[in-house]
């Protein structure tokens, strides 16, 4: 594979998906260079999730490298298992990646902004677990 990991964030609300998005793109200083994309609530606006939209956010993310797909609970991870076990509608080489949330994204975007691949990239993500705080 090549090209740039891209990086799906799929909560049940749009705003907290968009706000991580952009939380973790600044951080990382990755502008525009690692894409990255949310993929929150529900077509009507709601709180929930949407296979339609984790579809076209993979999608639009995918830059041949693989897709690594973060989220945060419930019918997000239900969702993404679904999408993955049927095939065919996500990316070749997306990935439910375990990870935190906020960090996890944190640590996807830097790694993906070095040019890590899609291995490395969720490595970082689910080594965000360790992270202390105290």
């Amino acid at each position: 594979m090549t090209g740039v990991v891209g990086i799906v964030l799929v909560s049940h609300s749009a705003q907290v998906a968009a706000s991580v998005a952009d939380l973790a793109r600044r951080l990382a200083g990755a502008g525009d260079g690692v894409p990255v994309a949310a993929a929150g609530g529900t077509a009507e606006g709601g709180l929930g999730t949407s296979a339609e939209r984790t579809v076209r956010a993979a999608h639009g993310v995918d830059r041949g490298a693989g897709v690594a797909v973060l989220v945060d609970i419930g019918s997000a991870v239900l969702t993404v298992k679904t999408l993955l076990a049927e095939g065919g509608e996500l990316p070749e080489g997306t990935r439910l990646v375990d990870a935190p949330f906020v960090e996890g994204a944190v640590a996807a975007v830097v790694t993906a902004a070095t040019g890590a691949d899609l291995d490395a990239v969720a490595a970082a993500a689910e080594e965000a677990y360790g992270y202390r705080k105290v």
